[in-house]
């Protein structure tokens, strides 16, 4: 049965905006969700969802509604991230950076930007060694459809978010069972000619006792 705690942390996690930027100071929006629901955090420290979500996250907890906390950064007009082709030198560290998978490419090939997934959160532009990222504003969506196309990204991005951390989980247990049976496997192979030599010696002390008992028989006769 799901506790009052974790509702309501899931209440919130749906109200955020899922950029996933960090603003808040918390790696994601789902940690900001649980840090609110624990007391850990204030609801006005998510820029992209500016007063509209500070609105609806007073509601939720059941405080008064505050002004954004600045500190944490300003409302921007819907953006996304664009790569300098050109320019790029195919080193992931983008890919890696991007908390919803919406960079596409691999080593030393040219990286490209799914901009209808990017949140434009900007975490890819700091990790570029050469400076090709560029946050751009892309086409609003239409102010009749705003409200529900805008709950639609945010709920494919928090999905995309979940795929991932999931992703990345599989990928560190693989990685775990993989040095586990290479550090088995070079301990069987070091272990190898100790086993050759402990069976040698058990038969080189085989043979002798052999011989001292033939020894013994003889002599007893």
């Amino acid at each position: 049965m799901m506790t009052d705690k974790r509702k309501l942390i899931e209440q919130i996690d749906a109200v955020l905006p899922q950029t996933q930027c960090g603003q808040c100071g918390f790696s994601g929006c789902l940690p900001y969700a649980t840090a609110i629901a624990e007391g850990h955090a204030d609801i006005n420290q998510c820029p992209p969802g500016d007063a509209e979500g500070i609105r609806k996250l007073a509601a939720l907890v059941g405080v008064a509604f505050k002004s954004l906390n600045t500190t944490h950064g300003v409302p921007k007009p819907k953006s996304a991230a664009f790569i300098n082709e050109e320019q790029c030198i195919g080193c992931t560290f983008c890919i890696q950076a991007c908390p919803v998978d919406a960079i596409v490419g691999a080593a030393k090939q040219v990286h490209t930007v799914i901009t209808e997934e990017c949140t434009g959160c900007e975490r890819c532009v700091a990790p570029c060694p050469v400076d090709c990222i560029s946050i751009i504003p892309v086409v609003p969506y239409p102010e009749n459809q705003a409200q529900k196309m805008k709950q639609q990204a945010a709920d494919r991005a928090r999905q995309r978010h979940q795929f991932r951390l999931q992703r990345l989980e599989r990928d560190k247990q693989i990685q775990t069972e993989i040095f586990a049976q290479k550090s088995l496997a070079a301990k069987e192979s070091q272990s190898a000619p100790e086993n050759t030599n402990l069976k040698k010696a058990a038969i080189q002390a085989a043979l002798a006792r052999a011989l001292a008992n033939r020894a013994e028989t003889i002599d007893q006769k």
